[in-house]
């Protein structure tokens, strides 16, 4: 069984426990970070110099870094289903978004996301809001071409790839403000809200 320590609302812990419920791994979540603490402990540290959370346990192996917990639980359960690439090439290109993700996209939807969602009214900083969301809307139309000529963001069936970007689009789209449509990014979005485990473990409630 696997276990992973990390709050349910946090979009990182979110691509930890989607990949997990897509591969029907037992397991075990525990509430840490924010309001529930956990992190800061000598214990937690141990694990995660970081403090940061997910942390993943599965036996004597710990993994910390969302897209590395990802990339670890579907290479050893998933190396013969889809969301493993079985050539190095498949998993260069998923491996690719995943990284997209994190250096380009990452910073601007922190922004909005802390701004709409998180940031009481007070210290809500509308033209931060603007800037990330014109910053967002480039990057979006990237992903939207890219997806003009596939299902999915690695072609016709879901990998590692889709999940980073995958979270993001559900914060994108359940966020009350101003923004853009993008046919093909919302017919993938929409192919991804009918998989169970992305509801289970990514549709929450913004918070």
């Amino acid at each position: 069984m696997v276990r992973i320590l990390g709050r349910a609302n946090s979009i990182n812990v979110q691509k930890a426990m989607w990949m997990i419920g897509e591969l029907a791994l037992e397991h075990e979540r525990v509430d840490a970070g924010l309001q529930f603490g956990l992190n800061d402990t000598p214990e937690y540290l141990a694990k995660n110099p970081n403090g940061l959370v997910p942390t993943l346990e599965d036996g004597d192996v710990i993994v910390w870094e969302s897209h590395s917990v990802v990339r670890y639980l579907a290479d050893k359960f998933g190396s013969d289903t889809n969301w493993w690439p079985n050539n190095p090439a498949g998993r260069a290109h998923a491996g690719q978004w995943m990284d997209w993700y994190a250096s380009r996209l990452h910073a601007p939807m922190t922004t909005i996301f802390w701004n709409v969602v998180r940031h009481p009214p007070e210290k809500r900083d509308p033209d931060a809001v603007i800037a990330a969301t014109a910053d967002a809307e480039k990057l979006w139309a990237i992903l939207d071409t890219h997806l003009s000529s596939m299902d999915f963001i690695g072609g016709a069936a879901p990998s590692v790839g889709d999940i980073p970007v995958g979270c993001a689009i559900h914060r994108w789209s359940a966020m009350d403000f101003d923004k853009p449509a993008f046919a093909n990014v919302d017919a993938w979005y929409a192919r991804l809200s009918d998989r169970i485990p992305y509801q289970n473990h990514v549709m929450l409630p913004l918070s």
